[in-house]
């Protein structure tokens, strides 16, 4: 699904074109879902890059919300 010139629900268009497509091909539509990864996992994404990690971060921040944790030890889950 490729989206349009608006960003779907809460997620930042300001991310590019490529970092919202990543998104949502693993199901990420909104800040809600995306709190629920951590910020390893989003930004091993192909299309993620470091400017969309930080505006996704401001994002979440200014809804109350942060990344997930990443456990002490653990691997971080495979993307793709």
């Amino acid at each position: 699904m490729v989206p349009s010139r608006s960003a779907p629900a809460d997620l930042p268009a300001s991310i590019g074109r490529p970092a919202m497509r990543a998104l949502l091909a693993e199901g990420i539509e909104n800040l809600d879902h995306l709190a629920r990864r951590t910020e390893r996992e989003v930004a091993a994404l192909h299309g993620v890059g470091p400017k969309a990690i930080r505006i996704l971060g401001e994002a979440l921040a200014g809804r109350g919300l942060t990344f997930a944790e990443q456990a002490r030890g653990e691997a971080p889950k495979t993307v793709g």
